[in-house]
């Protein structure tokens, strides 16, 4: 199971930039991550529509907008 869910869309730059956060963060810990098009299911899109990207650690929200590394880090190494 992925520690790391990173919730975004295509085309969006933000979601960009913070899957390339995540993979390195993730990659340099050992960390299994995934990451869900939310344009795939109605309600995510909705839910999630004008935060992306959104990110969740062990199941709980975590970042949106913006993924700091070293906040990433932080929770995932507590």
């Amino acid at each position: 199971m992925s520690r790391v869910t990173l919730f975004g869309k295509p085309g969006c730059h933000l979601c960009d930039d913070a899957r390339e956060i995540v993979r390195a963060v993730c990659a340099e810990l050992g960390v299994e991550w995934t990451e869900v098009d939310i344009t795939q299911d109605d309600r995510l899109f909705t839910e999630y529509g004008e935060q992306i990207p959104v990110t969740f650690v062990d199941g709980k929200q975590h970042d949106f907008w913006r993924v700091d590394p070293a906040r990433l880090r932080k929770a995932l190494t507590a």
